[in-house]
């Protein structure tokens, strides 16, 4: 009977590996996979604002106009891998996760198994129990029960073992494969947010090379030119510059560039 409840013992060990499994892993697959489309949200959200940027880039002076023009590639560069990104982590990480579930569902198939076994084990023991004490004498039919109780203890024990090697294999698999898994996310996710400072350094650059001041040259000459149109007829008023339709002093300059 010892044998009998360490066989139960491990059965039990098996099933909570099992169970342990099947309840972490899916918890890891549903919860990578709501990480890949949350990434892949944010690539929708930055592609739109690429979008904007070339569309307003469109309506500026021209220095902006090519530093917008150059962000926005710069940012495109940037969805371009994180669309890579979560196409490797489809393939690499949840797909692998996954497989688990076929995986776990053939090993809890060959547990019940298992367990199939053990009762009619148990119950060829109980069997040959009760006949010993209702017959005693009857030699044969406690023969042909003993042997029915070997034929069932070593149909349980040569299960058991199989099982236990089994188990152990998916147990090894499930730790070689949590490392590959996790390491590729790493790895993934580390090749992505280099990429993305290479980029958004240069994108940084862009920005910081830019000089208002040029647009702002351009946009007086439009405004100049638009107000010399305007006032193509003589002017009743004495203006102390032609050039310029109104005058400031130094200090109202600065506070107008200020506010740029």
């Amino acid at each position: 009977m010892s044998v009998v409840l360490s066989r139960d013992s491990q059965v039990r060990v098996m099933e909570d590996t099992v169970t342990n499994a099947e309840k972490h892993l899916g918890q890891f697959c549903s919860m990578l996979a709501a990480y890949t489309r949350k990434t892949a949200q944010v690539r929708d959200k930055a592609d739109r604002l690429v979008r904007q940027l070339t569309d307003f880039a469109n309506t500026e002076h021209p220095e902006m106009r090519a530093t917008l023009r150059s962000f926005a590639e710069d940012l495109a560069k940037v969805q371009d891998y994180r669309q890579a990104e979560v196409e490797r982590l489809e393939t690499k990480v949840i797909s692998p996760l996954k497989l688990y579930g076929a995986h776990i569902k053939q090993t809890r198939a060959e547990i019940k198994k298992l367990k199939q076994v053990q009762k009619n084990e148990i119950k060829q023991l109980a069997k040959l129990g009760r006949l010993r004490q209702k017959s005693p004498s009857d030699r044969l039919t406690i023969s042909q029960a003993e042997t029915s109780v070997q034929r069932a203890s070593a149909d349980a024990s040569h299960t058991t073992h199989q099982l236990g090697e089994t188990i152990e294999a998916f147990q090894k698999r499930k730790l070689t494969d949590l490392q590959k898994i996790f390491s590729d996310f790493v790895t993934i996710e580390m090749v992505l947010h280099a990429k993305a400072v290479e980029v958004y350094s240069s994108a940084f650059q862009t920005l910081e090379n830019y000089d208002p001041e040029r647009d702002l040259e351009d946009f007086r000459a439009k405004m100049h030119g638009l107000y010399g149109h305007r006032d193509a007829q003589p002017l009743t008023e004495t203006i102390s510059s032609p050039a310029v339709p109104w005058s400031l002093t130094g200090q109202e300059t600065v506070l107008i560039l200020a506010l740029f």
